[in-house]
């Protein structure tokens, strides 16, 4: 883990209830967004999921700090803000890995926190990033985004426009779209609000035993698929995990809601295959 990160707390059914969502989490912007003074829609464009849109604005009870904010449909998908557990779900995917060519793979490109947080090992030589949404892969590379140039002038790092679901449950290509089907290291996916809260019902296919298995037959061994979750850990998904996985843990990662004063969390699932 790097240094300066919030503590994570491990997977533990006595630390939090999980019976009461926090008040506020990522995808519940709607609730402040009368207080915006400063606003700009950066892009705005009809995909097969739903139009979706870049947008910028300070916010004054944060001194008008700038926040970049993407919505799909009527759904706000994520915030500049709220970024700790994206960040986390590398860091703690990549700690449980040794070496120093480690080739990773993330699954939903988004603002581009999980990818820039696999950028800042210099044990990373190759990151693949693969998003569906051809207008997320474009405000990366026209500079809308502020980790835009981070990920696009790093050599190490590749942007696929892909159905990521598709390419990781087939056994014929490799994650880069290539004939050559290429195991790798680490696979990160954030895509999905959860296990069993979809953008798209056909994601659901993936959260089984039989999509599971295809991820695990693309790592190396003793690689790792780490997975963000807006939800509380699931133990129906960790026994889903361990039916495919070697090792399973979940992971609470909380970070500092100022719109509460208090703390809210997500959820980071981590899986390894065997050595």
């Amino acid at each position: 883990m790097q240094l300066g990160l919030k503590p994570v707390k491990p997977h533990s059914k006595t630390i939090k209830n999980h019976s009461v969502k926090p008040p506020f989490h990522r995808h519940a912007f709607h609730r402040i967004n009368a207080l915006s003074i400063d606003f700009k829609e950066l892009d705005y464009q009809k995909t097969p999921l739903g139009d979706i849109s870049l947008r910028r604005r300070s916010e004054p009870r944060l001194d008008d700090r700038v926040l970049y904010e993407v919505k799909l449909g009527d759904e706000f998908l994520m915030s500049s803000l709220f970024t700790e557990a994206e960040r986390q779900l590398t860091h703690l995917a990549l700690a449980e890995l040794n070496g120093d060519d480690l080739q990773v793979v993330v699954g939903g490109l988004g603002l581009g926190y999980t990818a820039a947080a696999a950028l800042e090992h210099s044990a990373v030589t190759s990151l693949i990033v693969i998003d569906v949404m051809a207008p997320v892969i474009d405000w990366h590379r026209r500079g809308l985004v502020p980790l835009g140039k981070t990920l696009t002038d790093d050599p190490r790092c590749q942007l696929i426009e892909a159905d990521f679901f598709a390419v990781s449950t087939n056994p014929d290509i490799g994650f880069d779209g290539s004939a050559k089907n290429s195991r790798v290291h680490a696979v990160l996916v954030d895509i999905d609000h959860s296990p069993s809260r979809w953008l798209n019902p056909g994601n659901g296919t993936f959260y089984t035993a039989v999509g599971l298995s295809s991820i695990a037959r693309k790592l190396l061994p003793g690689g790792v698929f780490g997975l963000w979750s807006d939800d509380p850990d699931d133990d129906r998904f960790m026994e889903l995990l361990s039916s495919v996985f070697h090792t399973v843990s979940a992971h609470e990662v909380a970070f500092e809601n100022p719109y509460t004063d208090a703390e809210s969390t997500n959820t980071v699932y981590l899986a390894r295959t065997p050595n």
